[in-house]
């Protein structure tokens, strides 16, 4: 896979790549500091008796999970492409952040329900200990979120892990805010508000978010390019007499594809090395499939060859 053509069509032109396996050892240091907290609340849980605790450990185990898939698809999408994956194996981190942006709004559809109902229901706080709890809680969120961010910038796979992470982090200073001011004005709404509002921030960016994976899943052309607006770049190269079944697609973050059926009246080979660079340059493409059609044969099945797209 060609590193080239990186971050064209991305528009933030940041090229601090870092090396693949340092990045794979910060996504997998990041997932034994969350395992080892989880491992530590399990314990504190169990010993003082602390259902706060035991909650707080599902939440850090989950961030480790949502790591766990990021660190396994970034492994899989370095496969060499073979003869079952011919696009190469990219889209496994399309996959992984689908399924943890899917978790995530389940997670924080939840979170909203739960909100909720305590606004009827408010609840007693434990006292000082949970609110403890949670600053170790957000300690090593933080330290996760510092291990992941620079990567997440980079790559929607990381990013979703990272979202994760930020929801973990932000219902920790939640659980500081409502502790510490149930504890000083006994006010206990404030629980169920802080949560409803960080379920409701978590689903903005979730939905945000997932729009671009589900869009590479979709087979949809990348953001800031239109099929048409490449055909009709296409059109304007002499020699090229039509340009039709245009298709324009994302194969993975990094890599553009097009595929089309072009007119070419005269020697082929000049104007193909033309459409190549065109696609190259301005649209950043690297991979594309045209076939040649001679003027007047027009497309098999279609004797005037009108219809533009397929």
């Amino acid at each position: 896979m060609s590193h080239d053509h990186h971050h064209a069509h991305h528009g933030h032109g940041h090229h601090h790549h870092i090396d693949p396996d340092a990045g794979d050892a910060r996504v997998a240091g990041a997932i034994a500091v969350n395992l080892f907290l989880t491992l530590a609340q399990i314990v504190g849980g169990v010993v003082s008796g602390s259902m706060a605790l035991i909650a707080d450990a599902i939440h850090n185990l989950s961030d480790a999970i949502a790591l766990v898939i990021a660190f396994g698809a970034r492994k899989i999408a370095r496969k060499p492409r073979d003869d079952t994956m011919t696009f190469g194996y990219g889209r496994a981190e399309v996959v992984a952040a689908m399924v943890n942006y899917t978790t995530l709004i389940i997670i924080s559809v939840y979170l909203f329900a739960e909100g909720v109902s305590r606004l009827f229901n408010p609840p007693e706080i434990a006292g000082w200990t949970v609110v403890i709890v949670a600053f170790i809680a957000l300690a090593v969120d933080l330290v996760t979120a510092a291990l992941t961010y620079s990567m997440s910038k980079d790559s929607l796979n990381i990013r979703a892990a990272f979202l994760h992470n930020l929801a973990d982090a932000a219902n920790s200073v939640a659980v500081i805010i409502a502790g510490v001011v149930i504890l000083i004005w006994d006010w206990r709404l404030i629980d169920p508000l802080l949560t409803i509002a960080i379920a409701l921030y978590i689903l903005w960016h979730s939905f945000a978010e997932i729009r671009p994976v589900i869009r590479i899943l979709m087979l949809g052309a990348p953001t800031n390019t239109k099929a048409d607006d490449v055909a009709a770049a296409m059109a304007e190269i002499d020699g090229v007499e039509d340009v039709h079944h245009i298709h324009l697609w994302q194969i993975d973050e990094r890599r553009t594809s097009v595929e089309a059926h072009v007119v070419i009246s005269g020697e082929a080979t000049p104007v193909l090395t033309a459409l190549k660079t065109v696609l190259r340059e301005r649209f950043s493409i690297a991979h594309s499939t045209l076939e040649v059609e001679t003027p007047g044969a027009g497309c098999a099945g279609e004797p005037d060859g009108t219809q533009p797209l397929a």
